[in-house]
């Protein structure tokens, strides 16, 4: 049966992926914009202002909330570390809200892995403690903004690195890795937590439909360190991998949000495996084979 979905973010890398995907099921996709709607299938929203369209959303089953500034754009200075944080908050709360009294049937919420803080070589499930640094304090705020719709189920969706060719880091690291100038970033031993586009849309419209509700990790069962990662980016693009990366010059270049490329979160999706999700790729060499395709 079709269902009705609300979609913020909805042009973003998961968002346009994630109403393709639905679209192709036959479901109904309403685009929540931020500026004047131009189509038939959008409508008007304002997170800073509270402001939501609840006429526009009548009869509508589920929201999946992916708006927010992102944390790699720019560098993170005080104003823009405000920015990321009240871009989450004040979205949040404004969609929680919004699906609390058009009584929908589930929200799925954006947060992300950053939750879990540094974790080293230790593996983190759903359960597990939260960190302290930046992005674990957003990513708690942002989780508890996700509460104000009590009488919607409500998954919040820790994700983490997305990988697709045609934007994200996989995109801005492909062309370098091409001209077989890529190679390990900083000492390489830190894992990264990661999920295919494709895995992360079919998961979220999984969420729609189950009774599952709180955190849920949104990333392959099987993360890789950031040696293994680039080392199987190079052979999928039959390229060497010769240029490593020191930390120094990254944290140079990207300021504080070097932390996340050169931190270690080694996340599993211990929700979703109990619930019986399949990933379509769950280890990453056929992963970024399948990408490189592209």
């Amino acid at each position: 049966m079709s269902r009705t979905i609300a979609i913020t973010g909805a042009s973003g890398l998961i968002g346009s992926a994630l109403v393709a995907h639905l679209r192709e099921k036959g479901d109904t996709v309403i685009k929540m914009v931020r500026r004047d709607p131009r189509a038939k299938d959008e409508t008007f929203w304002n997170p800073i202002e509270g402001k939501v369209d609840l006429v526009a959303l009548e009869g509508v089953d589920s929201i999946v909330h992916l708006a927010g500034a992102g944390v790699g754009d720019k560098r993170w200075s005080t104003s823009y570390k405000a920015e990321i944080l009240n871009s989450r908050l004040y979205g949040t709360a404004t969609i929680a809200s919004a699906a609390e009294q058009l009584k929908i049937k589930s929200l799925i919420s954006s947060s992300a892995i950053g939750w879990y803080g540094e974790t080293g070589n230790r593996a983190v499930i759903e359960s597990d403690r939260g960190g302290d640094d930046f992005l674990a304090r957003v990513c708690l705020e942002w989780e508890r903004a996700a509460d104000g719709a009590p009488s919607v189920r409500t998954a919040k969706i820790r994700t983490g690195l997305v990988l697709d060719p045609t934007g994200g880091a996989l995109g801005r690291m492909m062309p370098l890795f091409k001209f077989g100038l890529g190679g390990k970033l900083g000492s390489g031993k830190q894992w990264w937590s990661w999920i295919t586009v494709h895995d992360q849309v079919r998961a979220i419209d999984f969420l729609i439909d189950h009774d599952i509700s709180g955190p849920v990790n949104l990333t392959a069962p099987n993360p890789a360190t950031n040696s293994e990662f680039t080392a199987a980016l190079a052979r999928a693009l039959k390229r060497p991998a010769l240029l490593p990366v020191p930390g120094f010059a990254l944290k140079l270049t990207l300021g504080g949000f070097s932390t996340e490329i050169l931190g270690s979160k080694r996340v599993l999706p211990a929700v979703l495996d109990e619930a019986g999700f399949v990933f379509d790729f769950p280890h990453l060499a056929p992963a970024l084979a399948k990408l490189a395709e592209h």
